[in-house]
């Protein structure tokens, strides 16, 4: 699939701010299965100072200063990107758990060295409650292939837990949205990450776009789509695999990755400071579509756009 990408961030404030600065995790990530052959980001008013980097978990990362202050803030992303599914095994024909932890703690390489990382303890996810692991184990009996148990552990979770876009916030603990079986994408994807860190599985944060189709007979709305997050889990020769428990399935090509890391704090789409500020409003608008071959995407904005 190739997809045409739109993200605006738009802060609206009572007061204007006198300095802001911003940090942006909004650039699709070149992956075996993934190219980004177009992507600009643009913010108005126009930059102070403008940059970016590579973090150290290998995502693009862009940086905003505005040191004569705004009153309204407008950050947007624009990209093409085209998206193939990953070939995967049979479920079982995939190696049990146990063969990949035994991998993660053999002879040491920089991907091993990675997984490890990933089955530690991170900002959102600083412990792993009894509860929270137990839960997971349920579905890992021993020398299960790996893929039947994730298969398992997803069905329950989409079982039990339900999608409530008022139940909590970016603050709200994995523990919380385990005791409320409810919360967002976000949420999810944090709690089964510290299920599978748990049970001593390496699991990462994925943040990125899910395409959207509308029901049968009606419009697709535009900028009705949003930013989304799953799990990708380490799982030995076949490498990292992405798996989505807002919806209850192995990641394929509707999927667009942008950033991965331990968990949100790593990868959040935008984030900032700013001082003289006062109360101020978020809207996101996103459009994830078909790209159906249309000219080069160009915005009138390019002054202010690094790519």
């Amino acid at each position: 699939m190739k997809y045409r990408i739109s993200h605006t961030t738009r802060y609206i404030s009572n007061n204007k701010v006198g300095i802001g600065m911003n940090q942006v995790h909004l650039s699709p990530r070149e992956t075996p299965h993934q190219r980004c052959d177009f992507h600009r980001i643009y913010a108005a008013p126009i930059p102070s100072v403008s940059d970016r980097r590579v973090d150290y978990f290998g995502n693009q990362v862009h940086y905003f200063s505005f040191e004569n202050g705004y009153r309204d803030l407008e950050i947007k992303s624009i990209s093409r990107v085209e998206v193939t599914p990953k070939p995967l095994p049979a479920d079982e024909e995939t190696p049990p758990k146990e063969s990949i932890l035994n991998e993660i703690q053999g002879a040491l390489s920089p991907s091993i060295l990675h997984a490890r990382e990933m089955c530690c303890i991170s900002p959102n996810i600083p412990q792993f409650d009894k509860p929270i692991v137990d839960y997971a184990r349920a579905s890992f009996e021993k020398d299960t292939a790996l893929f039947v148990c994730l298969r398992d552990l997803l069905g329950r979770f989409n079982d039990d837990f339900k999608f409530d876009g008022t139940s909590t916030t970016v603050h709200t603990p994995v523990g919380e949205v385990f005791e409320n079986k409810r919360g967002v994408c976000q949420d999810f994807a944090q709690l089964l990450i510290a299920m599978l860190r748990g049970v001593g599985l390496p699991a990462r944060y994925v943040s990125g776009y899910l395409r959207t189709i509308p029901p049968p007979g009606q419009k697709r709305l535009r900028g009705a789509d949003a930013s989304h997050a799953w799990v990708s889990v380490y799982t030995g020769d076949l490498g990292w695999v992405d798996i989505d428990p807002t919806n209850n399935l192995f990641v394929s090509e509707d999927h667009v990755t942008v950033a991965w890391g331990r968990d949100y704090t790593d990868v959040a789409p935008v984030r900032g400071i700013v001082i003289g500020a006062g109360p101020h409003s978020l809207r996101v608008s996103v459009d994830v579509e078909p790209d159906e071959g249309a000219p080069e995407i160009v915005d009138e904005n390019a002054k202010s756009a690094t790519s």
